[in-house]
């Protein structure tokens, strides 16, 4: 699958390698792959982590817990901006529209959001492509 020229979503800029206009990537593109994250370290949205180290020109940096109350997350679908807490409550579905999230991502919480076990990128912890 090749990344679409420009991907926007009610005006929000996504960058990275999408390939839709409802945030999927060349990373992960099923039918749930729905939503984009702002990354702390340059307040841009991206499909996901593995689309910012290849396109982003800096090292990201995870959202740490004083500011999951901040817009982070956006809904692919409507374009509804979820905070960091509203995301993670959010039983994986929009609270606006209902669009089903995927459940998968949250094994990926400690690349974007500072955790409990405060884990860190490995080769292990990684995401993998779904191609």
């Amino acid at each position: 699958m090749l990344p679409v020229v420009t991907s926007k979503i009610n005006g929000i800029n996504i960058f990275g390698k999408p390939i839709d206009q409802q945030t999927r990537c060349v990373h992960w593109h099923s039918k749930l792959d729905v939503i984009a994250i702002k990354f702390k370290c340059c307040e841009k949205y991206y499909p996901c982590f593995s689309c910012h180290e290849e396109t982003a020109d800096h090292k990201s940096e995870v959202w740490p817990k004083a500011e999951f109350d901040q817009k982070a997350i956006l809904c692919g679908v409507c374009g509804n901006e979820l905070s960091i807490i509203e995301y993670m409550g959010s039983n994986n579905t929009c609270p606006k529209c209902q669009a089903a999230f995927n459940p998968g991502c949250s094994k990926h919480y400690h690349l974007y959001f500072e955790t409990e076990d405060g884990r860190q990128k490995t080769e292990e912890t990684a995401p993998r492509t779904n191609n």
